[in-house]
């Protein structure tokens, strides 16, 4: 049942991101030919006005085709838009899944009655950086090594990726910022009521989750999320992670298969089933939009190469040699999709 449950929300994940080209390239007068929820051979078609619909046997993609690799006489094309016109269709489909991502968030929430901010309320008892030229009751962490931090959430994420326990912080105390450059804040065993627990000794302001706090939790939540992507990746290139780290579709669902098995009951399951995708969402969106050929960010570099190409030369690069450029790029994201999948199914056999 959790297995279902997992394709059903890559599904949406998918269906969010095309619905996102789509309704732009409707909205700006662009004809769509095709929209597409899934690859491989179609099992379900419908021919629209002007757009063919098609539900495809694998739930693991999709697509909006508007000619975008050809040349057209029509007005309507895609690429006899303007270029700003072109460059919304494009970054739709991301913006499409963090919409449906902050909705899940948003979701999620309606039931909790208050968060947790950065403002410091106490500090435990023999916390060794009190002090005016350390912290104190009142401070309000801004950040951490840079990562801004709105909620105890976000401090809990930088804390988690810092390198070691010695970390940048920007602090608001009255009024001013405060710098504390490599400062230790590590986890270390403190008593509380009797009971001896491993925390860095801070505890945080609560603030009443009132409607509007809830929009804006959401929307922090979700950036929350990128900035998670964001230094997951930075942890692949420092090579504190490796390629074989990575999951696709395949360990994904298996993941989220194991949670909901796990999960202390179905309720628990589904909230933490749609907490993940949401999360996944965030995760298409952000590689979506990276500036990598064959990925709507990639195509949106092509717009500014492309203007360049006219302003200095007064000609117009043939739309076929960006498809090139995107057709090798495609490739070469399968042949990696193919090693995630593979790695994917022996680590299932392994468990």
């Amino acid at each position: 049942m959790y297995i279902f449950i997992s394709i059903i929300a890559f599904s949406l994940i998918i269906a969010t991101h095309e619905l996102g080209h789509f309704t732009a390239a409707k909205l700006l007068g662009v004809r769509v030919y095709e929209f597409a929820i899934g690859m491989g051979p179609a099992i379900l078609k419908k021919q629209g006005k002007e757009t063919l619909y098609t539900l495809r046997a694998l739930p693991i993609g999709g697509f909006c085709s508007m000619g975008e690799d050809s040349e057209s006489d029509d007005p309507r094309s895609f690429n006899g838009q303007k270029r700003w016109r072109r460059t919304i269709i494009l970054a739709a489909g991301g913006i499409g899944n963090l919409i449906f991502a902050y909705i899940l968030t948003l979701f999620l929430i309606i039931p909790v009655t208050r968060f947790v901010g950065t403002t410091i309320t106490e500090l435990a008892d023999g916390f060794p950086g009190e002090g005016i030229s350390g912290l104190m009751v009142g401070d309000t962490i801004i950040s951490v090594n840079g990562e801004k931090t709105h909620y105890i959430e976000d401090f809990r994420t930088h804390m988690y990726f810092a390198q070691s326990s010695h970390v940048d912080l920007v602090l608001k105390r009255d009024g001013d910022i405060l710098i504390r450059n490599n400062f230790n804040l590590e986890m270390r065993e403190y008593e509380t009521d009797g009971i001896v627990q491993l925390r860095y000794g801070l505890s945080f302001n609560v603030i009443e989750a009132n409607f509007i706090e809830k929009l804006k939790y959401s929307v922090f939540s979700t950036i929350n999320n990128v900035g998670l992507i964001r230094l997951s990746i930075a942890q692949l290139f420092r090579g504190n992670a490796s390629i074989r780290d990575l999951s696709g579709p395949v360990g994904i669902v298996g993941m989220m298969n194991e949670i909901g098995q796990e999960s202390s009951s179905f309720r628990d399951a589904l909230y933490s089933l749609i907490d993940i995708t949401a999360f996944i969402g965030v995760n298409i969106a952000f590689m979506n939009l990276l500036p990598i050929p064959a990925m709507d960010g990639g195509r949106i570099l092509f717009q500014g190469i492309n203007w360049l190409i006219e302003k200095f030369t007064k000609r117009k690069l043939n739309p076929k040699y960006e498809g090139y450029i995107h057709a090798t790029a495609m490739v070469l994201l399968l042949g990696l999709m193919g090693f995630v999948l593979i790695n994917d199914i022996l680590r299932i056999i392994k468990s």
